[in-house]
């Protein structure tokens, strides 16, 4: 074997599977990326959670902007909508993920901050979310929740810079969270899932071959993708384990999927009441939603042209009035979560004390692909809430500042993510 070139589609290969191998330097002269340190939590005993929304064609700043900054702002158009929730949230402006630009390509770096999403060379990082799930991801039965409203991806993606594919059938999500399998399929799960760790052991025992023809540096990079195969490994062998125990009774039905992909609204809608039940329940506490519009007309009493359309309004007027019927509605259902998760009480906090929401989007303005100035609202966590946090709209503070706050709360001992120089500035811890 090792007299064999090494080639880029060289793969792995034991049991009739096999394992494609990561780009190596050795196979292609590209510089491997600085690696964010592995954390341990550091918990002050609560159960702390986190969940992100996306929406890929983002808001209509000047209905979702307050005038004024502080605590007694007036609230935006959009703002309104959320009505007395308003004080269990933060609205930030002038921020975005400096070097994030290509347009719709922006919407992988949400998550990752991963610069120029948009060129022919663009390589991933690992998404904060990720980040998180390797430190808690094994407390629950799901390590991290990640759905797809729209069909149009996910936010979430691998240490690696792989994505990972968001589900996007909240029929599926809801059998595997909370309909219990019967005693022979349990069985049969558990037969899976020890066969396919089997068969990683197989792949390994190629891949020790192959180390021996790799750079020293090479060698690095794959005794960390080697790792990784381990950890999936693991992954199952933890699987087999809650296969076992009995999942959380809920009062709620199984949802039926809304086939309309046009109905964004009531297809996000969905997600967020799984998300819901994930938290009550214990079953995840990370999760992640991609809500994606289509050049599809929605279902939605006065608009007459496609929610993507909409979103290049040009300033047309008709055209605006429209679009701010569709992203009321956005801010109508993510005020009814916030307030489900707040109405939820856990100990002597709601679980919205104890649950960060982060709903944004990776777009400023549609209408021009612009991805500076993004719009950001982060809900619950037990942070000092009820402020409009402004920063320069012409030299953006860094997006990961609020997601270091974020870790921070979550208990990682962690100072730095992506494009981050720090936490974010104004937005503190509740006494």
């Amino acid at each position: 074997m090792n007299s064999q070139p090494l080639n880029r589609r060289r793969l792995l290969q034991g049991a009739g599977v096999t394992l494609a191998l990561p780009l190596l330097q050795s196979l292609s002269p590209v510089d491997a990326a600085e690696k964010e340190r592995r954390v341990t939590p550091e918990s002050d005993g609560k159960p702390r959670r986190m969940v992100f929304i996306c929406n890929n064609l983002g808001l209509h700043m000047p209905y979702f902007v307050p005038e004024q900054t502080g605590f007694d702002y007036t609230p935006s158009p959009y703002l309104e909508v959320l009505g007395g929730l308003r004080r269990k949230l933060t609205v930030f402006s002038g921020v975005s993920h400096p070097h994030v630009d290509g347009g719709h390509a922006a919407e992988k770096s949400f998550l990752t901050a991963a610069p120029h999403p948009g060129s022919g060379s663009f390589r991933n990082s690992i998404s904060v979310d990720q980040l998180v799930a390797e430190s808690i991801g094994k407390q629950t039965r799901i390590s991290s929740l990640i759905l797809s409203a729209n069909g149009g991806g996910s936010l979430s993606w691998t240490r690696s810079g792989v994505p990972i594919p968001g589900e996007e059938s909240p029929s599926k999500v809801f059998r595997k969270l909370f309909t219990p399998g019967s005693s022979s399929e349990v069985s049969q799960q558990i037969t899976r899932l020890r066969q396919g760790a089997s068969v990683m052991d197989m792949v390994m025992g190629e891949a020790k071959k192959l180390q021996k023809n790799l750079s020293r540096d090479d060698r690095q990079k794959f005794d960390e993708y080697t790792t990784s195969v381990r950890e999936v490994e693991q992954e199952m062998v933890r699987q087999q384990e809650w296969e076992r125990k009995p999942k959380p009774k809920v009062v709620a039905k199984e949802p039926a999927d809304i086939r309309d992909q046009a109905d964004t609204i009531g297809r996000s809608k969905l997600m967020y009441d799984l998300i819901a039940l994930a938290l009550q329940t214990d079953s995840t506490r990370l999760a992640t939603v991609m809500s994606v519009g289509f050049f599809a007309v929605p279902p939605i009493d006065g608009v007459t042209e496609g929610y993507h359309t909409l979103s290049h309004h040009g300033k047309d007027a008709d055209k605006l009035a429209q679009l701010a019927v569709i992203e009321k509605q956005h801010m109508g259902i993510l005020r009814d979560f916030l307030a489900k998760l707040d109405a939820t009480r856990e100990e002597d906090d709601t679980l919205l004390d104890r649950t960060m929401v982060l709903f944004g989007s990776d777009m400023g303005n549609a209408s021009s692909h612009n991805t500076t100035n993004v719009p950001i609202v982060l809900a619950g966590g037990g942070f000092n809430h009820g402020q409009h946090l402004a920063f320069d709209n012409f030299n953006n503070e860094p997006l990961c500042n609020v997601y270091v706050s974020m870790l921070q709360r979550m208990g990682l001992p962690i100072d730095r993510f992506g494009s981050s120089t720090g936490t974010i500035r104004g937005l503190e811890f509740q006494s």
